[in-house]
């Protein structure tokens, strides 16, 4: 459907009612907000730039209900209620009037990667603005078909009315969709108008898991499905020499095809028992090379100090020489691999028929994988249609990918019939991509008046970025094929040093980031190098603050000008200033701007130290953040709480263990995690500011959660630990 020209142009005139507009003309190219004021914004925002067509993001459906598109994958970020609150905002619809289609080749956006807490500023924006610009195409159409006066046109649910007249928005486009581009100024509704903006709207999802119902990749089932599992290689640098197909015919007689591919290995039976017996098989009798061992038998700090590096410069600013007078602290901090340990192992379906390769997979980027698989398999990019799917717990680049390629591989062997593949818990915790282990070393110098006045920060990583961004070297299982496909790129360098600057007025500053190559697979995982950066950073903002006399918060705040910063130090401040601890207790803080452009967030831990078995219990945890415009009040609770647990175990417990062949943290026993008995007990206070501009909150509280547990337990026995994970031994 083709823009129509411009109506004239009455006065508008607004009644302004809950979920009701009256809208005054029906202008498309309106340059005016509702406020009256002209809209400062001129460029496209978020994902429309690349797709700036209406169509590309909303659809009107049969009923007159709305279809929402988005490039972005639900993770349990709550992207989908999001999207859906912002389209029902714009339309003066009902929620549930408002359905989300995510992440799917062909049929969404492509967002590349749902990633770095973005979804809402690129894609939940974009929605915004295409839902505000199809409001006012479809007013523009409705004064036409009703010749109605333009000031008396009223919107509500659905349903544009005049008088006694009314039409669906389905009955306006009469089958069609509307195929304009959004140009900017748009006009926004007014936000003393919002019904669902800013408002605590629950996520329909949550009841579907509760009830056990089909949410996931792993519920996924179709007819006459066959099952499959991979046999991985022993260890990373290991290769097939040889293996018995009917060795394993043999122990499991109703295998239906053994797959082999260079080292790649895999079976397929008509159940998953009987898959799981033949993969059990199949492992028994192959043999493979003897690669070369892992470095188990010197320390991973040690080891990781004497690795080539690649250097880089991150900030210089000011004289960074340190001065003759005033104290020099210095401290490094350390933290090792940790996994994304997701609860579901990583699974795919895929099915090759007549020519075309359909796979359904809870890979966070469904475009740049298959544009990965196509290259792998060597087939058109027509061919390939992925259909995300959540997956069960994954923040970050785990075997998502791996799986959905190993399932393509299988199918292709296999055609004519939907291919499950499903890891095992072995086989997610032995072979997906880790979050890097880094290492700080921290230097500031403090005048006579207790200010920092030098701060220097060197710091050593991995990368923490090999997603495929089509590159099949990035996928695990390119690998191993006959013809292999080696990894093209070092990845996101830039990852390692993600909130290396501390957010604080310090006149002089330098940050060094080394970079290495590890002996264990590394990709994304929530915050990046964030984690670790923020972790040492407050960790020795405190030291120094004890360096200085002077209370951590007081200190915190004697080095800030951000007003933003200031209040949500303020505001944790208020939310524990009655707390009280006993013996062996201590109350810890850290705060920290994510990215130092996003989020604002302060956290507090109290934490019990048991001073005879060094085990630490985290009881209570508060959080004070500030993400910008708040468009579901429940959602950036839920994404704090959320996250700051998930720092919890990270920081108590979680580190990647591995002996001289491959890694051996392949349980729940041999890489521990929090447990629901050990969960604190959390708070969360929203600082909403409706003027700014609304940006991820979903990977704010992981570092300062980090530093605020290990301050505290430092004030609950007197020990500070600067590696992590902070174990009893440590303690004691």
């Amino acid at each position: 459907m083709k823009p129509t020209s411009s109506l004239p142009v009455s006065r508008r005139n607004f009644l302004k009612t809950t979920g009701c507009l009256t809208i005054g003309f029906p202008l498309l190219s309106s340059c005016w907000s509702a406020t009256g004021e002209v809209p400062v914004q001129e460029d496209l925002p978020g994902s429309l730039r690349a797709y700036p067509k209406i169509n590309a993001w909303l659809e009107v459906l049969d009923d007159g209900k709305v279809r929402v598109l988005t490039g972005k994958l639900e993770l349990g970020q709550g992207i989908r209620t999001a999207v859906a609150q912002m389209a029902a905002e714009e339309l003066y619809m009902e929620m549930d009037q408002v359905e989300v289609v995510v992440a799917e080749t062909g049929r969404t956006p492509n967002e590349g990667y749902t990633a770095g807490s973005a979804s809402v500023e690129n894609s939940a924006i974009a929605v915004r603005y295409a839902a505000a610009a199809a409001r006012e195409k479809l007013l523009a159409l409705a004064a036409e078909k009703l010749s109605a006066n333009p000031a008396q046109l009223q919107l509500k649910n659905g349903v544009v009315m005049e008088g006694n007249q009314q039409l669906t928005f389905a009955e306006i486009l009469e089958g069609r969709q509307i195929e304009d581009e959004v140009r900017m100024p748009v006009r926004l509704k007014p936000k003393k108008e919002y019904r669902w903006v800013g408002k605590a709207v629950h996520r329909p999802d949550i009841e579907t898991m509760i009830r056990g119902e089909q949410v996931y990749v792993q519920d996924l089932r179709f007819p006459g499905m066959v099952h499959a599992r991979v046999v991985h290689p022993p260890a990373y640098e290991a290769t097939l020499v040889k293996f018995e197909e009917e060795a394993v015919k043999e122990a499991v007689p109703d295998v239906l095809k053994v797959v082999a591919n260079g080292s790649f290995l895999g079976v397929i039976a008509a159940d998953e028992y009987q898959a799981i017996r033949a993969a059990e098989a199949l492992r028994k009798q192959a043999q493979w090379s003897t690669p070369t061992a892992l470095p188990s038998e010197t320390s991973l700090q040690e080891h990781l100090q004497a690795l080539p590096v690649t250097s880089e410069q991150v900030e210089d600013k000011g004289n960074t020489a340190p001065s003759d007078k005033g104290t020099t602290v210095k401290a490094t901090y350390f933290k090792p691999y940790i996994m994304h340990g997701a609860i579901g192992p990583s699974c795919a379906v895929a099915l090759y028929d007549n020519g075309k390769l359909d796979i359904w997979s809870h890979s966070q980027g469904v475009y740049p994988l298959r544009e990965a698989i196509q290259k792998m398999l060597g087939l058109a990019i027509e061919q390939i249609h992925i259909k995300g799917v959540p997956g069960s717990g994954c923040y970050g680049h785990n075997g998502a990918d791996d799986a959905a390629a190993e399932a393509a591989l299988l199918a292709m062997a296999y055609p004519g019939k939907h291919v499950r593949l499903q890891w095992s818990r072995e086989d997610e915790h032995g072979w997906e991509p880790y979050g890097s282990a880094m290492q700080m070393a921290m230097e500031a110098q403090l005048d006579a008046a207790g200010k920092i006045q030098h701060w220097r920060c060197t710091l050593w990583s991995d990368s923490h970025s090999t997603r495929p961004g089509g590159d099949p070297g990035n996928l695990v299982t390119a690998h191993y094929l006959e013809k292999p496909f080696p990894r093209q790129s070092a990845g996101y360098l830039g990852g390692g040093y993600r909130n290396s600057q501390p957010y604080y007025s310090i006149p002089n500053l330098r940050i060094d980031a080394h970079f290495f190559e590890g002996p264990l697979r590394v990709s994304s995982l929530r915050s990046l190098g964030a984690y670790a950066n923020i972790f040492a950073i407050e960790s020795f903002m405190d030291e120094l603050a004890e360096k200085a006399g002077k209370d951590p918060l007081t200190f915190r705040l004697d080095h800030q000008e951000d007003p933003r910063a200031i209040a949500v130090i303020r505001k944790l401040q208020e939310m524990t200033k009655d707390q009280k601890t006993a013996d062996h207790e201590g109350m810890g803080y850290a705060f920290s701007r994510y990215k130092n452009e996003d989020s604002y967030c302060a956290v507090a831990a109290l934490v019990a130290v048991d001073t005879q078995n060094g085990g630490v219990r985290v009881k209570n945890m508060w959080a004070a953040i500030d993400a910008g415009e708040v468009i579901n009040l429940d959602g950036i609770k839920n994404q704090t709480e959320g996250g700051m647990i998930q720092s919890a175990s990270w920081t108590l417990k979680e580190e990647v263990q591995f002996d001289k062949q491959h890694v051996s943290s392949l349980d729940w026993n041999s890489y521990p995690m929090l447990r629901f008995s050990e969960v604190p007990s959390v708070e969360v206070a929203v600082i909403a500011r409706p003027e700014e501009p609304p940006v991820g909150a979903g990977e704010a509280a992981q570092g300062p959660s980090s530093a605020a547990i290990a301050n505290a337990v430092y004030r609950a026995c007197g020990k500070r630990v600067r590696q992590l994970p902070i174990k009893p031994e440590k303690l004691i």
